[in-house]
């Protein structure tokens, strides 16, 4: 988890700068004294008109809702459990559940560790090491081994928070050594993307372009979700694999096995606990809180911290310390701590019913420190206090003295990164799964295309009725290419709308007239309001249909509902607002683009409704994925035009390079469909697919 994210490597335009036509292109559109008054005026005060976002909270407020829901029924199933035997079976409802979330992990395959070097200290020995958690796929680590200890020792794996030095961070290093010396193994490995293992580096360079940590975990992440993959399960795999290696060392106790970590590596450590059964005692540090609590702060999270259908499935953080139950676990938080420590609480008097219906109250404990986010020395004790007391290995009840090494001594690789030992990239699987699944898929076709749509979109039915919608007053002036114009607020569900603007020459603030027998609906790619003036497809679509009513639409968090969330200004940053609501959507099992069709079909049905007999529907760049999927599934549509649509999903699958939001990934769909099967589907509806995009182009203006 980062409090400061670092941005694509592109600098992208915020909605409020969408550039405006030329003047002889806009005044081509004047069809009378009003528009050709509207011409005359200067750019410099057509640009100072910003887009309208009249409904910024919209999205949140959804979603808080939505996650509040889903913890109503988490909590009535644990308040459910009255005796031992009830809580067995929830442990075991639990581990079901994650297994679901994770899907299934690979087959172990060979490690082929090797210890490159050795760093020889007064009470302990460190060994770096290398080892394949896949074949090819490298992982480097530090094993920490005390000397002077006879017979075999606990062991811990150490997983790291969002460090760019990975293990080499001071407090990584604090645990891993402090542990060592009261007679602990520790094993600490680098996450991808960091320490040694940097995925995505410059030319030339040992160094990453995206700047490490949650920039590469993003965009390596997020495309994975297009070949039924997910990041966390990577992170959990290595750390699996790290405990493999540990059980090959005669120095290890298996009857004592701990994993812990911060921050992203108490990400892991909870993955872990909830993942993998061997181990017997696990320390969480900065990251146990509640989702609810995290949605409710505006927090946005990683990839691998945003487990797929987790909330659908009624999952929560303190369900993955419950898969372990009744083992010791100590939750650890801090009372500075952008994670929210009354959810870490709440999480903790969770697990105390539950342990205390198992009969062991004492093996859930929880420390809350004075400190800010981070592995403190407060938290750091807590940990070494728990463990000895499960292990009996020391009596120490305050950290050791510490000597902190330089990054250089700590690598396994002979400059520090794995690329130097030919370690595959993660993006290189993302790219063979993505060429596998295409050669295996079968070309659907009609219904049956219809229904794997439908299914990989997570669409709920329709309902039969039209959706209810409000009128808003007048914004003013807004430079539109017609003399008038309304805009409607169309409920697609509890809680949603979508804005919908109709553009006419008569003045009109009242229900959505329909006399005309068609109906053009254009879905924006970033702002109504800003395409209505700016945009070539609008004005042609207007010039070419003369006949028809003329409405645009912005679906859900675009636009006038684009969220002020997630911090200022973060809507396009590759940790803001947009993957925020797309990583919950994901999470609820309710894909946001998913979401965005039905917004898009709940409107037409409000056209249908209004009188209109046909609808001519037609989107730009984001826009026109919602409106090629809704012309797909609904009969209402005739006639299809999209601009600068997404070529295929294999294109952002197998390009490492990719610029497509998360809020454009569907899970798993490509061992279903890819885009091309619904262009030609869409032939019969007269389909003009004009300039697409390519897998680089889809955070253009």
């Amino acid at each position: 988890m980062s409090s400061h994210p670092t941005p694509h490597r592109r600098e992208f335009l915020q909605t409020t700068g969408l550039s405006l036509l030329s003047l002889p292109v806009l005044s081509q559109w004047s069809t009378g004294t009003t528009m050709a008054a509207e011409a005359a005026k200067s750019v410099t005060a057509e640009a100072a008109l910003p887009p309208l976002n009249r409904f910024p909270r919209m999205m949140q407020e959804w979603l808080v809702d939505q996650v509040r829901e889903t913890e109503t029924r988490g909590n009535a199933r644990r308040e459910a459990l009255k005796t031992k035997a009830d809580a067995e079976a929830y442990v075991k409802s639990v581990q079901e559940r994650i297994r679901q979330s994770f899907g299934p992990m690979p087959e172990e395959t060979p490690l082929n560790a090797k210890i490159t070097s050795t760093v020889e200290r007064d009470a302990y020995r460190i060994e770096n090491i290398v080892f394949e958690s896949r074949p090819g796929y490298l992982v480097t680590g530090n094993l920490y081994l005390p000397k002077g200890r006879s017979g075999k020792m606990p062991a811990t794996v150490g997983v790291c928070g969002h460090s760019v030095n990975g293990k080499a961070a001071e407090a990584y290093q604090s645990f891993a050594q402090g542990l060592a010396r009261q007679g602990h193994i520790c094993f600490i490995i680098d996450p991808v993307g960091q320490g040694e293992r940097f995925q995505y580096l410059k030319e030339g360079s040992l160094k990453s372009r995206l700047g490490g940590g949650v920039s590469e975990h993003i965009q390596m992440g997020n495309n994975q979700t297009l070949v039924g993959e997910f990041l966390g399960s990577w992170f959990a795999w290595d750390g699996i694999r790290a405990l493999d290696y540990l059980l090959t060392r005669d120095e290890v106790d298996p009857a004592h096995l701990g994993v812990t970590g911060n921050s992203g590596g108490g990400t892991q450590t909870t993955w872990l606990c909830g993942l993998e059964p061997r181990f017997t005692m696990g320390a969480p540090s900065c990251f146990i809180t509640t989702f609810r609590r995290n949605v409710e702060n505006e927090l946005p999270a990683d990839t691998e911290q945003c487990p797929p259908q987790a909330l659908a499935l009624d999952l929560d953080h303190s369900d993955f310390l419950a898969a372990m139950a009744p083992k010791p676990v100590i939750i650890m938080a801090q009372e500075k701590d952008f994670f929210d420590a009354r959810g870490s609480a709440e999480a903790y008097e969770r697990l105390k019913r539950l342990y205390t219906l198992l009969g062991k109250p004492e093996n859930i404990q929880l420390h809350i420190g004075p400190d800010p986010h981070g592995y403190s020395q407060s938290n750091r004790e807590a940990m070494y206090r728990f463990f000895n007391k499960v292990t009996g290995a020391s009596d120490a009840q305050t950290e050791p003295a510490l000597t902190i090494e330089k990054d250089e001594v700590l690598h396994c690789a002979p400059k520090g990164q794995v690329v130097e030992l030919q370690s595959r990239t993660l993006m290189s699987f993302t790219q063979e799964k993505a060429e596998t699944l295409a050669k295996a898929r079968k070309s659907l076709k009609g219904e049956a295309l219809k229904a794997a749509v439908k299914d990989v979109l997570r669409l709920p039915e329709l309902p039969a009725t039209a959706p209810d919608y409000g009128i808003l007053r007048s914004a003013g002036t807004r430079k539109y290419p017609a003399k008038a114009y309304c805009v409607y607020t169309v409920e697609t569900e509890p809680g949603v709308q979508a804005l919908v603007t109709r553009i006419q020459e008569e003045s009109l603030t009242s229900r959505m007239p329909g006399s005309a027998m068609k109906a053009v609906l254009y879905v924006s790619h970033r702002s109504a309001d800003a395409e209505l003036r700016d945009e070539a497809l609008v004005q042609t679509l207007i010039q070419e249909n003369p006949e028809a009513a003329f409405y645009t639409c912005d679906v859900r968090g675009i636009g006038e509902s684009q969220p002020n969330t997630c911090g200022s200004n973060q809507f396009l940053r590759p940790y803001g607002s947009q993957y925020f609501y797309a990583a919950h959507g994901l999470m609820l099992n309710r894909p946001l683009l998913g979401q965005r069709v039905f917004d898009v079909l709940r409107v037409i049905q409000a056209l249908r409704a209004a009188g209109h007999e046909e609808v001519h529907l037609a989107g730009r760049g984001w826009g026109a994925l919602p409106a090629a999927f809704a012309a797909l599934l609904t009969v209402d549509v005739k006639q299809v035009t999209l601009k600068n649509a997404l070529s295929s999903y294999h294109e952002v699958a197998t390009n490492p390079e990719y610029q497509w939001p998360y809020a454009v990934m569907l899970p798993n769909v490509l061992a279903h469909f890819d885009l091309p099967d619904c262009y030609a589907a869409l032939a019969g509806k007269k389909l003009q697919n004009l300039e697409p995009w390519g897998a680089e182009d889809g955070m253009m203006e």
